[in-house]
């Protein structure tokens, strides 16, 4: 009897042994488990960002932008809507991306004379073919969710001109050809039972063509006009005067000692970017930073008033880059 208790005393020791050592493995695995899923979950936006290196580079003639003729039987909608230079969105990976360069975008429809009915695989197909012959590579095919819609419809501004896409409703299809000289170039193109979209942009950096006013410039165009248009460099979504924005006060102050009964309305004015009541207040912030700046170099206050006008009186169309810039601006004038 007393060997029977010892045997089965020995059996429930090993049995519990056996158990701690099954719970043990067990939470190593869970632990493993975790530290597995803890390295691979990303944070929201964290999302893995298209790489242009990632595709060969193409060294195909390609001419001029747009680069590929329309498919026989389709032509152009209306119009194509071509600038110089401009920013679209594309969805890289899924992930809607702004790209700047050149830009060129229409609908496509079947020619007037075109008997047949709007194909839309030979649409897709063609191009496709087209593309893909010159070393395009297609790096995007399907929906664009809602939610990077949502993300970006403020800084969206051309939905619905010429050519856009109908990301809400269809598939979209992305390429990219990368170029030998980083100029690469993006297309994308949609379409439905009825007409096609297409949308080209070559990439290009941003190139300045305002120029800062010298004094006697800004006196002439007082004397000849009443006023002087300038476009005075700040700080993005600031009143704070960037290094040549301060040359350009400089100029204005030497036009202001060289002609003491000279007195100036400084207005300020920003391109129609955010809501009006901001743009008046930044509008106005920047003409009495240019104010202060020309005082604080002698000259008296009292010769010198300024307000903000926000986005109104635009001497440029807002669609673009380019008349954006135009738009910002501030203007003297002679009282």
């Amino acid at each position: 009897m007393k060997k029977t208790l010892i045997i089965l005393s020995i059996g429930a020791l090993l049995a519990a042994c056996n158990k701690k050592a099954e719970q043990k493995t067990d939470a190593a695995q869970d632990t493993a488990t975790v530290e597995n899923t803890a390295a691979t979950e990303k944070s929201p936006g964290e999302t893995a960002q298209f790489d242009i290196s990632s595709i060969p580079v193409s060294n195909a003639e390609l001419g001029e932008l747009p680069f590929f003729s329309f498919p026989k039987g389709l032509e152009s909608q209306n119009k194509p809507v071509q600038r110089s230079y401009d920013m679209l969105f594309f969805p890289l990976k899924g992930v809607m991306t702004p790209i700047e360069g050149k830009v060129w975008k229409t609908y496509v429809v079947n020619e007037k004379s075109n008997t047949e009915d709007w194909s839309l695989p030979y649409f897709l197909k063609s191009y496709d073919d087209a593309i893909t012959k010159v070393g395009g590579v297609k790096i995007f095919d399907g929906k664009v969710s809602q939610q990077e819609l949502d993300r970006i419809k403020e800084d969206a501004k051309y939905f619905g001109e010429e050519g856009s896409i109908d990301y809400w409703n269809e598939p979209v299809k992305v390429y990219a050809i990368r170029r030998p000289n980083g100029d690469d170039i993006y297309i994308q193109l949609y379409g439905n039972t009825a007409t096609g979209a297409i949308q080209i942009l070559q990439k290009a950096p941003f190139e300045q063509t305002i120029s800062i006013l010298k004094s006697d410039e800004i006196k002439k165009e007082l004397d000849t006009k009443g006023k002087a248009v300038l476009h005075i460099n700040f700080d993005t979504d600031k009143a704070t005067l960037k290094p040549d924005g301060k040359t350009a006060v400089d100029e204005i102050t030497t036009v202001l000692k060289t002609d003491s009964s000279l007195k100036l309305a400084i207005n300020g004015y920003t391109d129609n970017s955010g809501n009006d009541a901001h743009n008046i207040q930044l509008s106005k912030d920047r003409a009495t930073a240019v104010l202060n700046a020309i005082t604080a170099s002698g000259i008296d206050k009292t010769r010198l008033s300024a307000e903000g006008f926000g986005s109104k009186n635009p001497i440029a169309d807002n669609s673009s880059e380019e008349g954006k810039a135009q738009n910002r601006r501030v203007e003297l004038v002679k009282k």
